[in-house]
């Protein structure tokens, strides 16, 4: 179940991390028609449908890298939770004969 944890971890992380590089490269203001930066507003596109318009501002830059951060902080949040919940759940399971490695 540690695996699970990890995978579910890194999943999230990714997720957060594509999200961060789509604010990066709107508010840089990246050539939408670029087959990269096209990619990754795709990927974005359903992750942070959620939280468009979550707040509205008067930047359109900012607003979108507002919404956006929030999608990013918490799908990497929930994600953080869950794997921490399943590795809890992994290191409950083994029962009280475990035994543990020396913290070196």
């Amino acid at each position: 179940m540690l695996i699970l944890a990890r995978m579910v971890k890194l999943a999230a992380t990714l997720v957060a991390g594509i999200i961060v590089v789509g604010i990066v490269l709107h508010v840089l203001g990246a050539n939408a028609s670029n087959a990269v930066v096209r990619i990754v507003y795709d990927i974005d596109r359903p992750l942070v449908s959620p939280f468009d318009n979550l707040f509205n501002l008067k930047n359109a830059k900012a607003q979108i890298a507002v919404n956006w951060g929030i999608a990013a902080a918490v799908y990497a949040l929930v994600g953080a939770v869950i794997a921490r919940l399943l590795a809890a759940a992994s290191v409950a399971g083994r029962g009280p004969y475990v035994r543990r490695r020396p913290v070196v």
